[in-house]
């Protein structure tokens, strides 16, 4: 078995390893946690679930993160998975700064921030958190999970831009 090496520098292979991971379809939702009574949230692709006994997903924050700090204190976050309609409200969420969530409708679900027309929504509990990289993966227990009304496309990130799923016609 051979083992294919890169040559390329530090910087240059950090770059290939992103267009590479652009090519991946990513499904996009909004990390959000409760701060005392001042809402947090960010945008993620990297999550998924993780377990189904018992139910559990994953998602990744940067270690700079500010959402993360808050999520460690407060043990718990809530998981706004996208639809198509909110590429928009993903954008917003993509950009740094702790007032993301000013202006942004949202209201209290299982004492969690939730986004309103989400494809789906999750709420978590932190069970560990594990150190990789210049990030966190977060695992946590699914305390509550609850799809969107009718039948709504998820948004998905792909080539650097939000779009959508397509299904294939039989």
């Amino acid at each position: 078995m051979s083992t294919a090496r890169s040559s390329r520098s530090g910087t240059a292979a950090q770059q290939a390893f992103r267009d590479v991971m652009a090519a991946v379809a990513s499904p996009v939702a909004v990390v959000t946690a409760l701060d005392g009574s001042r809402p947090h949230g960010t945008t993620v692709s990297a999550f998924t679930s993780l377990s189904l006994t018992p139910p559990m997903v994953l998602v990744s924050l940067d270690e700079r993160s500010h959402l993360l700090a808050v999520i460690r204190r407060s043990g718990r976050f809530g998981l706004n998975v996208l639809g198509a309609h909110q590429a928009d409200l993903a954008s917003v969420f993509a950009r740094s700064g702790p007032d993301k969530l000013d202006g942004i409708d949202w209201s209290p679900s299982e004492e969690l921030p939730r986004l309103p027309d989400a494809a789906a929504w999750i709420a978590a509990e932190v069970a560990d958190s594990v150190d990789a990289g210049d990030h966190t993966i977060v695992l946590a227990h699914v305390m509550a999970a609850e799809p969107g009304e009718g039948y709504l496309r998820p948004l998905t990130y792909h080539r650097r831009s939000f779009g959508t799923h397509t299904p294939l016609a039989r």
